[in-house]
């Protein structure tokens, strides 16, 4: 077993070698022309790893942002606690004077990145414990259950970060990637499982965190030695090949986890597809109906809960043998009867038969009205489709109904009103009244009121 475990360890120290090889030969082809002095890059890196003063008051607000943005559920808030947050930082510091061998950098670097750490923790854990709010929303459930796509997030954005800082042409990139790479919200969320006394949330949420953490570091390894950072300080092979001993550990041992989470995630993806596919499939059978279900695709559970006729013995088996065909053979359905008509007596069946029935009545003379009105709106074009070939003079045609009051006011009358417009003098007498019997006779009311317009040109803005 140690052989074995030994072999696995080379081929994925191999592997991750071979991976750097490709990443540094493709970063040579073009950031080379555009990197900015080295000298500007070392102080600038190093200036930003320092946590006190105002870094730690921004540090602390960053805090009580995401912490607010968290607790009422608001991704605006979260993304500007992100957008201000620090934390980048001192981690490509760490990344930064691993590549370089920069021993003093990297042990102030890893202070001052723990100290921040830390604050952060007791900041988000003392809101938390105050707040009246402590219902745990998407936001925060959302970072407690991190997968491979977080890793892969994390080290493209904290490549792209590094390249940024490296480039003589900054550009706004540094902004996405803290949004990207999300620092701030898993560390808060790790604070309200504490201050929650709900572990589990603490460590998914502090794994993301160390997930983040740890490839943004990688991505600043891979770029600074890439573009061939100056050695800051003298090594001896010994020592050098132990460091990166360390790194390779730290990876594997941070990325496997996240590879099995992100297995587990996408069964539970499958399962949910099929589940949804396998309910459609068996939600109506013998005078039964599907009345409400549930997936649980974290246990493979489907709860069925059925109306109408009582289930017998073969429909239930129907239904379990259909789960071979949605590939569910290891799910666990439970079947549960709800509303039964075999069960109920005679006078309640009635009851609700007589219910059922004035509801869809009901339905019915909505959906009819409904009809009568969208079809009463429509007439005007069924008018103009049916006359404008012979009377190609019309340009348009109106049609509604209103009520018409006299100087007795407990007397109405419904008028139905028709307005062709015409250009001037287009149309004689003789033409307006044939025209008129037309209509009368088309819409079999001899009542309705015509009129005709004269068309005007429209004035140009």
């Amino acid at each position: 077993m140690k052989k074995k475990s030994r072999r696995i360890k080379f081929a994925l120290y191999k592997a991750l070698i071979k991976i750097r090889t490709i990443i540094y030969h493709f970063i040579q082809l073009d950031l080379k022309i555009e990197v900015e002095d080295f000298e500007k890059i070392h102080a600038e890196i190093e200036s930003n790893s320092i946590f006190k003063g105002t870094n730690l008051w921004i540090l602390v607000f960053a805090v009580v942002i995401a912490s607010v943005g968290l607790n009422i559920n608001s991704t605006a808030v979260i993304i500007g606690a992100m957008l201000i947050s620090p934390l980048m930082g001192p981690i490509n510091g760490i990344g930064y004077s691993l590549a370089v061998y920069d021993m003093q950098l990297f042990k102030r670097a890893i202070k001052n990145f723990s100290f921040a750490v830390l604050t952060s923790l007791i900041a988000s854990t003392v809101y938390f414990i105050i707040s009246p709010v402590s219902t745990a929303h998407s936001e925060i459930l959302a970072r407690t259950s991190p997968t491979i796509y977080d890793v892969l997030i994390a080290f493209f954005g904290g490549l792209a970060g590094i390249v940024a800082i490296s480039s003589k042409s900054k550009g706004n990139v540094i902004p996405g990637v803290a949004i990207a790479t999300a620092l701030m919200p898993p560390l808060c969320t790790a604070g309200y499982g504490l201050a929650s006394g709900q572990l589990i949330y603490f460590f998914g949420s502090f794994y993301l965190f160390t997930i983040n953490t740890v490839f943004i570091a990688l991505s600043s390894v891979i770029i600074s030695k890439a573009l061939k950072f100056p050695i800051r300080d003298l090594i001896d092979p010994i020592r050098k090949k132990r460091v990166n001993h360390y790194i390779y550990s730290i990876i594997i041992i941070t990325l496997l986890p996240s590879i099995y989470f992100g297995y587990v995630l996408v069964l539970k993806e499958r399962f949910s597809e099929n589940a949804t596919k396998y309910i459609k499939n068996i939600s109506l059978l013998e005078g039964g109906y599907l009345l409400r279900n549930e997936i649980e695709p974290g246990k493979k559970i489907i709860r069925l809960i059925y109306g109408g006729n009582s289930l017998t013995n073969k429909n239930k088996a129907e239904i379990l043998q259909k789960t071979k065909e949605f590939k569910l053979e290891h799910a666990h359905i439970i079947i549960k009867q709800g509303f039964s008509t075999n069960e109920s007596s005679n006078n309640e069946i009635g009851i609700l038969k007589t219910k059922f029935n004035d509801l869809l009545i009901s339905l019915n003379k909505s959906e009819q009205k409904k009809d009568s009105i969208l079809n009463r709106s429509r007439i005007g074009l069924q008018i103009l489709t049916e006359i404008k070939p012979f009377y190609p003079q019309i340009k348009s045609c109106s049609y509604s109904e209103t009520v018409k009051f006299t100087d007795d006011k407990t007397k109405t009358e419904k008028v139905a009103l028709i307005i062709f417009t015409i250009p001037k003098n287009s149309l004689g007498s003789n033409e307006k009244t044939n025209i008129t019997r037309w209509t009368k006779k088309r819409l079999k009311n001899p009542d309705v009121k015509i009129l005709f317009e004269v068309a005007t040109k429209k004035k140009r803005s």
